[in-house]
C-alpha cells in the first residue's frame, strides 16, 4: 500500500515534504492481548450431593433392618395424599410397640432380602409407609390405624399388604389379622380347656397350629410364673 503524508509548512521551511510509506508494514503496531481460556474448577457440589444421598439411603436401610429386630408383623400403608399434620397425628395415636417409618420401596426391599420378610414384595408398589409391630398383640397394634383411617375418612389410604410369621397377607386378608385372639383371650381359652371335660381340650388341640402354639406358650409362661405349680 502506498500513501502520502503532507506536513504543514513551518516557519523555517516553506516547502512541503512528502513522506513515502511504501513498503512499510500496515500491520498494527500493537496487537491486542488475546483472552486466555478460563479454566473452571471442576464442580464438586453434585458429587457431594450424591455422597449425602448415598449415605442417607444406607442409613434408611439400616433403620429398616433395626426395626425388623423383634418385629412380629410388618405392614405397608398407602400414604399418598396424607399431609404432614396427618402423619404427626397418626404417629401420636400409635402405641410404643408400633413404629411408623416412611421409606422407599427399593430401600425396604434391599433390607429384607434373604429374610422371611421378603414375602412382602407383592405390595411394594406406589407410595408406602411401613408399620413395624413389635408386639404379639396384632389386633391391638393395627386398630389405631383403622380408627385413624375411619376418623379422617381415608378410604384410599388402606393397608397394601403385610407379612406375619413369614406369610403374606393382602389387603383383603387383614380381617384375619385384626380378629386374632388377644393374649387375655388365649389365657381364658387355656384355663377353660384345662378345667373342662376332655372333649373341650381336644377341640382346643384341633385349633389352627398358630392358636395352639400361643395357647401352649401361654400355659408354659403361667407355669413358670407359678413356680411350676
Amino acid at each position: 500500500m502506498e500513501a502520502s503524508l503532507c506536513t504543514y509548512p513551518s516557519s523555517k521551511t516553506h516547502c512541503s515534504q512528502t513522506l513515502n510509506l511504501t513498503g512499510i508494514s500496515t500491520k498494527p503496531l500493537f496487537r491486542p492481548k488475546t483472552s486466555l481460556p478460563i479454566t473452571h474448577k471442576t464442580a464438586r457440589i453434585p458429587s457431594i450431593y450424591c455422597a449425602i444421598s448415598r449415605t442417607k439411603k444406607e442409613e434408611t436401610v439400616e433403620t429398616v433392618k433395626k426395626e425388623l429386630e423383634n418385629c412380629f408383623l410388618l405392614a405397608g400403608i398407602c400414604y399418598k395424599g396424607l399431609t404432614v399434620q396427618q402423619f404427626q397425628d397418626l404417629r401420636k395415636s400409635l402405641p410404643e410397640s408400633v413404629k411408623l417409618v416412611v421409606a422407599k420401596n427399593t430401600l425396604v426391599g434391599k433390607a429384607i432380602v434373604g429374610t422371611p420378610w421378603e414375602a412382602l414384595k407383592p405390595c411394594m408398589k406406589g407410595m408406602n409407609a411401613w408399620l413395624f409391630v413389635h408386639t404379639e398383640e396384632i389386633p391391638g397394634a393395627l386398630k389405631p390405624y383403622r380408627d385413624f383411617q375411619k376418623e379422617k375418612k381415608l378410604d384410599s389410604n388402606d393397608f397394601t399388604g403385610a407379612v406375619f410369621e413369614g406369610k403374606f397377607y393382602g389387603p383383603s386378608d387383614f380381617k384375619a389379622l385384626e380378629t386374632m385372639p388377644t393374649r387375655a383371650e388365649i389365657y381364658a381359652k387355656l384355663l377353660g380347656s384345662l378345667q373342662s371335660p376332655a372333649s373341650a381340650l381336644v377341640s382346643t388341640l384341633q385349633a389352627p397350629a398358630r392358636d395352639l402354639v400361643m395357647v401352649l406358650k401361654a400355659y408354659v409362661q403361667k407355669l413358670e410364673e407359678g413356680g411350676g405349680q
